[in-house]
């Protein structure tokens, strides 16, 4: 008998054995890496990935998956997605998400169903049962699956199984679509996601790895791990000079640190 987060990752691996083929939502993170890697131990090539491009989404962080599926042998699929004919994601209500996600998965089922793929899956896990996640309806809606979450299996426990096989990713901070930087009602447009996407990219080039960039129309505000603050108030300038470049009027780092969701409508507003 093996340990407890042993056997989860082996029902894992059973039940993808069951399973004629799949399709991943692959997007480079912690949880679909690690999806994906089990998937390919199972099936072989009949896992396969599908990543979306969009302007939702860094080009950064769909170089790093697209890098990371050809290290890993991954059979990847890259899918455009134009976000802006998608009225409720513009709108960016707070059921944003939800409307993303349809878009999205109703897209992947009809990849599939033209490519003869039975199953449909999502890196989705038991940590984000209690976080703000209007998309997960969605997915429900779909019938997309979600192993992770339904074995059971939580952020920290697939970072330390993904450590264990060695995976670039098991230590790699959470990733947001960068209309998650956009407190809603405020319409999405082209440019504040470009205007969020160099923000956070320059933070990136200066070494800060865990970090959003909040934009409230011409306010940045800068979320960093507490650790952090010194090392980003000692280039302070800097930031300013390149941030009023990208159009951002008012700087500001927030002093609550790093943390997820902090735009998400508080609890009983949803």
């Amino acid at each position: 008998m093996g340990t407890p987060l042993e056997e989860k990752e082996q029902r894992l691996l059973e039940y993808l054995r069951q399973q004629h083929n799949v399709m991943i939502a692959f997007s480079g993170g912690v949880d679909s890496t690690y999806l994906m890697t089990i998937a390919q131990e199972a099936l072989g090539d009949k896992a396969k990935g599908v990543l979306f491009k969009g302007t939702m989404l860094a080009q950064e962080e769909v170089k790093e998956a697209v890098a990371l599926a050809e290290v890993f042998h991954f059979p990847l699929v890259v899918l455009e997605m134009d976000m802006f004919q998608v009225e409720g994601f513009v709108a960016n209500a707070p059921e944003r998400c939800y409307f993303c996600k349809t878009a999205i998965f109703q897209k992947l089922l009809a990849y599939g169903q033209a490519t003869g793929v039975a199953t449909v899956l999502d890196g989705t896990n038991a940590s984000d049962e209690g976080d703000y996640r209007p998309g997960r309806k969605a997915l429900a809606e779909l019938g997309i699956g979600s192993p992770l979450k339904t074995l059971g299996l939580t952020k920290e426990e697939i970072r330390e199984l993904s450590r264990r096989r060695g995976l670039p990713t098991w230590n790699k901070p959470s990733m947001a679509c960068l209309a998650s930087r956009i407190p809603y009602g405020e319409r999405i447009t082209e440019a504040r996601l470009r205007q969020v996407e160099q923000a956070e990219d320059f933070l990136r080039s200066q070494g800060f790895r865990g970090l959003r960039v909040r934009t409230h129309q011409d306010l940045a505000r800068i979320e960093v791990p507490l650790g952090d603050f010194p090392r980003l108030l000692a280039i302070q300038k800097e930031v300013s000079t390149a941030f009023h470049q990208f159009g951002l009027r008012y700087i500001t780092l927030d002093l609550e640190g790093l943390r997820s969701g902090s735009l998400n409508p508080a609890e009983g507003q949803a």
